[in-house]
């Protein structure tokens, strides 16, 4: 059988920890502060701790800026759509006129 300490590589531990459970944890250390205690109740390491809650900051980062984004775009659409509606009713205005002058020269004829 296969021992992976025998070969000289370090395999890390899978986490058993769902993303959910870690918003749990950080959630927890905001509310308390207490590193020590939260690793020891959790078995994780501290270092562990600080990469979760370095990834949910940059994860709230993407977040706000994708935010940013669909917002600026949802503004750009909102204005294309007001120019065009405005377009749309220039066009069936003067579609009506159309239809109006058609019926007085066909009248005339």
């Amino acid at each position: 059988m296969h021992n992976p300490a025998q070969s000289g590589r370090n395999y890390a531990r899978k986490s058993t920890i769902s993303k959910t459970q870690r918003l749990e944890i950080l959630a927890k250390w905001d509310a308390v502060a207490n590193v020590d205690d939260l690793c020891r109740t959790y078995q994780i390491s501290a270092a562990t701790l600080y990469n979760w809650r370095k990834a949910k900051a940059e994860d709230e980062d993407e977040t706000k800026r994708r935010l940013k984004e669909l917002e600026t775009e949802n503004t750009r659409l909102k204005k294309m759509y007001a120019e065009l509606s405005i377009d749309h009713g220039v066009l069936k205005d003067g579609y009506e006129m159309l239809k109006k002058w058609q019926a007085q020269d066909a009248k005339k004829k």
